[in-house]
């Protein structure tokens, strides 16, 4: 696109001779005029309104009147002039190379040599001059006073058309051919050809580098920028701050656009590309002025590319400028942020869900209100829904990559504040200790002092609500496992009304909120058992996922663990006791806690417990665990007593255990057992109590009986020794 790089400036009109030749020196123009005269202008700085010019070398933007005029500078036509600033010397080509001392035009020097020459190159840095005539090529070096010394002369194979200094050799436009001429035996090697139509053309860059033309066009990466009309123009040459142009009798100056104008008349036209390489070009002391037109450049840029569907391209040009994400992010209005963070209100806004409030959170990926304003659209219709379903679509993976590139480092600001706060409040220091801490469950609630992990927490809870509606379940989760700063609330919501209950555990442990994980978990594990979980009917939950939700939690909550393990302990008793083992609870608190909340359960455990660690049970816990069997033992002879039906020699597989207990552990205490006993019936039970007391005869005397008389006979015993 082109636009105005150069301002066109008419310096002064009416020359009363044609124009053969132009140089500037300083503020001064220099016009070798066909009549062999030197017209010397300088800016007209007459009237009132006038300011110092601010550097008296350059061009001026202004009028230029005649100065003076040295008649007679040369005999013919001059064909070319240079300023040699360097040395203060004015090379002339005419009839033959002159050279003049300035400013007061003193000729120091005719080389007489040059007679009839048509071109020639100056190499300033080492005064050596070289010149063409005919089919020879000249060399001169000036000595540093006022004479030049002849140093080669080689002959040539036609007339040299164009020629420059390259290095310590000569680049020669010969014909249609370039050629190299080692400048010290003459060689000549070719280079390329200029083509069938233009001729040579060689122009030496400030940089030491030559362009050699070839074909008379523009291409890429040189677009045409600007186009000035000047009919007739006849000689063009450069000055320290504005390229000159002669006409036959007038002069104009090119001055270049100030960058920053430039800058936003590409920025104004859309031409962003354009714009920001400009940028670059600003000097290094304008570097705050440079990164600020940059960022707002890259933020338009990045508009204009969201508009026209190209939302990845976008993102890199909203992350090149810095800008703050909630600025993107209010380019989003169905995503949902902390409402403690003010979003500020971008130059336009794109509402992609086209007045239906709330992108999806359901686990399609795809607006509930998108899902069900899409079946009313007509047949004609059907392929714009489609259009607008990927639109959506490829804003938010757009979005993802912009919210995944920013997060590393505003996760780690957030992560870094945090553990300065902890250091800080370790230390008793008096601000802190002051400060809003954190609730005990997690990142749900971020302090408003805390900028990093406010912004931390805006970038997260985007970011996921991102990957729900794009469909990636997963990757919601991966997020929730590691460190992240999800709003609690917010993604609560979220995830429970879109049925994401991986994620949602995830969310809940990340933010310490164990209570509700466990009994979401439960829920989950129960309506698994009915198959009432129709949300994600692949997904299963098993009591054994609360088990391994806890094993963390032992060494933190065990009362906590307590609770829920009751929910699992009878469904799988085994990996329930081996979680209160791995997770070191005191086996007298599990024992408790089963005794008040489970005493169904109570037994069991103890089982257990002594039967995967026989020497880790306490004496307590074995006679706790014989009076259990004692009281169900009792329990069910009192039952087949009242019946009239009761049997010494009975054995339930209760009194099998008690009877096993008695005689192969020995933490009970037997006289508190031996109370409890009816006296007239588990004799078995009673000489084992006896045995375990040390009364050996009388526990002995029970068996004989019991094997001579049998038990029946006992009670008539007992009385008479008691």
């Amino acid at each position: 696109m082109v636009h105005s790089a150069y301002d066109s400036f008419q310096l002064l009109t009416d020359c009363p001779t044609k124009i053969d030749a132009i140089e500037s020196y300083g503020s001064k123009l220099l016009l070798g005029c066909s009549d062999g005269s030197l017209r010397i202008y300088v800016s007209d700085s007459s009237g009132a309104d006038r300011s110092p010019p601010s550097d008296p070398h350059a061009l001026r933007k202004e009028p230029y009147a005649l100065e003076r005029t040295v008649a007679g500078f040369s005999k013919k036509p001059l064909i070319s002039m240079e300023v040699l600033e360097s040395r203060e010397l004015l090379l002339s080509l005419s009839e033959s190379i002159a050279f003049h001392r300035l400013p007061n035009l003193e000729t120091i020097a005719v080389i007489t040599k040059a007679k009839g020459a048509n071109v020639y190159s100056w190499d300033d840095r080492r005064g050596f001059l070289c010149f063409a005539r005919q089919k020879r090529v000249c060399i001169f070096r000036h000595d540093g006073g006022r004479g030049f010394v002849e140093v080669k002369d080689f002959g040539v194979p036609d007339t040299v058309k164009s020629m420059s200094w390259c290095g310590e050799n000569i680049c020669l436009g010969i014909r249609k051919e370039y050629m190299i001429l080692n400048a010290t035996n003459g060689a000549l090697s070719e280079v390329f050809s200029s083509g069938k139509i233009a001729p040579p053309l060689v122009v030496a860059l400030p940089s030491g580098e030559l362009i050699l033309g070839k074909i008379r066009s523009l291409r890429v990466p040189y677009p045409l920028i600007q186009t000035i009309v000047l009919p007739g123009a006849r000689r063009l040459t450069k000055s320290n701050n504005a390229v000159v142009v002669a006409l036959e009798k007038s002069v104009y100056g090119l001055f270049p656009v100030p960058l920053g104008a430039q800058i936003v008349q590409l920025t104004a036209s859309g031409n962003f590309e354009e714009a920001l390489a400009l940028c670059k070009l600003l000097p290094p002391e304008d570097a705050s002025l440079r990164a600020a037109k940059e960022g707002s450049i890259h933020i338009r840029y990045a508009h204009y590319l969201f508009d026209n569907g190209c939302y990845e391209e976008a993102m890199e040009h909203f992350l090149a400028s810095q800008v703050d994400i909630t600025y993107v992010l209010s380019l989003y209005q169905s995503i949902v942020l902390p409402k403690t963070t003010a979003v500020p209100e971008p130059e336009k806004l794109v509402d992609l869900s086209l007045d239906a409030p709330q992108l999806s959170r359901g686990s399609s990926g795809m607006s509930d209100d998108l899902e069900t304003f899409l079946p009313q659209l007509a047949e004609s219709d059907e392929n714009s829904a489609l259009e607008f379903k990927k639109m959506s679509h490829n804003t938010l993976m757009a979005l993802i990559k912009f919210l995944q590139k920013k997060r590393y480092s505003i996760v780690e600001k957030a992560a870094a504040e945090g553990t300065e706060e902890v250091v800080l409040d370790a230390v008793g220091d008096s601000f802190t200790s002051s400060r809003f801490k954190k609730s005990n469950k997690g990142r749900g609630n971020v302090p408003i002092n805390s900028a990093a992990r406010e912004m931390a927490a805006i970038l997260d809870t985007a970011l996921l609500q991102a990957l729900l509606l794009t469909g990636q379940s997963s990757a919601a989760v991966e997020l929730l496992k590691g460190l992240n700063y999800c709003d609690a609330k917010i993604c609560e919501e979220i995830l429970h009304k879109g049925h994401h209950y991986a994620a949602l555990l995830e969310l809940y442990r990340s933010n310490s909120m164990h209570r509700e994980a466990l009994t979401l978990l439960h829920q989950l594990v129960e309506e698994s058992k009915s198959n009432q979980l129709q949300a994600e009917p692949i997904q299963k939950f098993s009591p054994e996922a609360i088990i391994e939700y806890l094993k963390p939690l032992c060494g933190t909550d065990p009362m906590l663990v307590l609770e829920f393990s009751m929910l699992v302990l009878e469904s799988c008793p085994t990996q329930t006791i081996e979680l209160f083992l791995s997770g070191n609870i005191p086996a007298d608190l599990v024992n408790s806690y089963l005794k008040q909340h489970a005493p169904n359960m109570q037994g069991r455990y103890l089982e257990l417990m002594l039967a995967m660690n026989e020497n880790g049970i306490s004496g307590n816990l074995q006679n706790e665990m014989v009076q259990i069997y004692l009281s169900e033992v009792l329990e069910w002879y009192s039952e087949l007593s009242a019946q009239q039906i009761w049997d010494e020699k009975a054995y339930s597989p209760t009194r099998k255990k008690l009877l096993s207990a008695l005689e192969s552990i020995s933490g009970y205490s037997p006289e508190a057992l031996l109370k409890r006993l009816p006296p007239d019936a588990l004799f078995e039970e009673r000489a084992s109590l006896l045995g375990k007391m040390n009364q050996h005869e009388l526990a002995l005397s029970l068996y004989v009986h019991k094997v001579v008389y049998g038990f029946g006979s006992f009670g008539f015993l007992l009385k008479k020794d008691g």
